[in-house]
């Protein structure tokens, strides 16, 4: 899973990617090419499963940020813009804490107006796409074959609609499009149809109001595919860098009752619409990160493209009936272990053994 942190200059996104993956980028200047960082997954079903296999490694499921560099004044333009549409979600970081020695680029603390400049800037980036792509049919239609002609006035009447929804400031991912419509439009990989977690980056000072700012946030911003967090970038860029013990200290001191790292993960995977699934090998255990309402066969591929070539079934027990039972030799004694074939739907926390033969 790859995702994209923006926000204005000065907004303290690059604090944030830091906090999110334990980093240390440079936080004081402007860097022309985007920091990226992995994110390892806290899941304690894997600490138990590594506890009762007794495997040699341990493997999480892994998030990677790319922190993506914005200009002074804003703009996503070119580069950027290629950067952020590579990536399945948007984390959006927005100013809130005051800090007379770093002034706002625009003057003011004001989390509102750069909540609506950076949506502004992603509908002018779409509708950019849209124009030009409208006009490059319009120029081949003429000369297209029928059947061709038929394929574009679809399309032509689809970004059209779209068009007009944007300019009214709607975003593709609140529109009320059909899941081939979805499709169809999947390749321009438009930067308002992608999930966003919007994290208003607050001040020390604020934190004894940080759950009343994140739900009074959320009430205004929570829509389809968008969801809020309100963290201290700064401390907790501070607190990824001690043990875990000390940073637990800190955080019980201050009143921090979840690292940003976990929390913001779990965010995004409910966003994203993402679970996570076990194998055990022979020297590993590791967790997988997988779209939900994936099939088993494709799930299969994520391991390895030769097991979705030669799939044959997966063996698979859910994690809580584990659990239970103690053990895969007696989770098959009371029928919890199963075989499924190509088109079971994985769920979230089932441990998998794929057949497969190539």
């Amino acid at each position: 899973m790859e995702i994209g942190i923006i926000g204005l200059s000065k907004s303290g996104k690059t604090t944030v990617f830091n906090a999110l993956t334990k980093g240390k980028a440079n936080t004081g200047t402007y860097s022309a090419g985007p920091n990226v960082g992995i994110a390892k997954v806290a899941d304690p079903r894997l600490d138990v499963l590594d506890k009762m296999y007794h495997r040699k490694k341990k493997t999480p499921a892994e998030v990677k940020y790319t922190d993506i560099a914005v200009p002074t004044k804003g703009e996503l333009r070119g580069e950027l813009l290629t950067q952020i549409s590579q990536t399945e979600g948007i984390l959006h970081v927005v100013r809130a804490f005051k800090n007379d020695n770093v002034p706002h680029v625009n003057g003011s603390i004001d989390p509102d107006r750069d909540v609506k400049t950076m949506d502004m800037e992603l509908a002018f980036s779409d509708l950019s796409i849209i124009e030009k792509r409208l006009k490059k049919i319009a120029d081949t239609f003429k000369s297209a074959k029928q059947q061709e002609r038929e394929g574009f006035a679809r399309e032509q009447a689809l970004l059209g609609r779209i068009k007009t929804e944007l300019e009214n400031e709607a975003p593709i991912r609140e529109m009320a499009l059909t899941e081939a419509e979805l499709k169809d439009i999947s390749s321009y990989r438009f930067l308002s149809a992608k999930p966003m977690l919007i994290v208003f980056n607050i001040g020390e000072d604020m934190l004894p109001r940080a759950d009343a700012l994140e739900q009074e946030w959320r009430t205004k911003y929570k829509r389809p595919f968008v969801d809020v967090a309100a963290i201290c970038g700064e401390i907790e860029m501070e607190l990824v860098q001690l043990s875990d013990e000390e940073a637990a200290v800190f955080r019980t001191d201050m009143g921090i009752t979840e690292a940003a790292l976990n929390r913001v993960i779990k965010l995004s995977y409910h966003l994203l619409g993402m679970i996570s699934f076990f194998t055990v090998g022979p020297d590993e255990v590791k967790a997988w990160t997988i779209r939900n309402n994936t099939p088993a066969v494709q799930a299969a591929g994520k391991v390895h493209s030769d097991m979705e070539r030669g799939f044959i079934r997966a063996e698979i027990i859910n994690y809580d009936d584990l659990i239970k039972c103690g053990n895969i030799v007696e989770g098959k004694k009371q029928g919890l272990l199963r075989s499924e074939g190509k088109a079971h739907i994985v769920k979230d926390g089932e441990i998998i053994n794929f057949c497969f033969n190539v």
